[in-house]
């Protein structure tokens, strides 16, 4: 501690942990990861699909890996069979709010689901009513880590922005 100023662990929240109890260094590190994608109304559904799929399976223990899917009511119906098909293929266990379950056959998800981090191949599923109530619910479940929107507009994205408290938000992306 008399030559290194701050250490940023990268790693699992267990590393993170384990840095952070055991040294006099002052410690940049996080430990949760309960990230969002949030589908908008406005969206090229198969690219959504895809980057669902990409941000959930890629590597499911990561920090930053999809735990929570926020879909738009209007765009539910078509969005959450497509996605649900993509990942079944993909062996994620998914768990849904009623929304979700008149739509799809799923688990049903439970309160203690918005606020956890499976690092596995599990994705809680929401539909919402519209941009505010996603921002709502990321702001209050999330960990402030990592969220990202699927939208063709644009004014859209630039909301989601400006109302998630996030140190990565992203848009069309993975």
């Amino acid at each position: 501690d008399t030559v290194i100023d701050l250490m940023i662990p990268r790693g699992s929240k267990a590393l993170v942990r384990l840095v952070k109890e055991h040294t006099k260094i002052p410690v940049l590190g996080h430990a949760d990861g309960i990230c969002h994608y949030y589908i908008d109304s406005s969206v090229d559904q198969e690219q959504a699909v895809s980057l669902v799929v990409d941000s959930k399976t890629q590597y499911p223990a990561v920090c930053n890996a999809l735990e929570t899917l926020l879909v738009h009511k209007d765009s539910a119906e078509s969005f959450l069979p497509a996605v649900k098909k993509a990942l079944d293929e993909k062996g994620v266990e998914i768990g849904g709010d009623e929304g979700a379950r008149k739509i799809i056959d799923v688990i049903p998800a439970t309160e203690e689901d918005w606020a956890t981090e499976y690092d596995d191949l599990i994705l809680s599923v929401k539909v919402v009513s519209d941009i505010h109530e996603a921002m709502e619910h990321i702001n209050r479940y999330g960990s402030h880590h990592t969220d990202a929107i699927a939208t063709d507009d644009a004014s859209m994205a630039e909301i989601f922005f400006a109302g998630v408290d996030s140190s990565s938000v992203m848009h069309n992306a993975s």
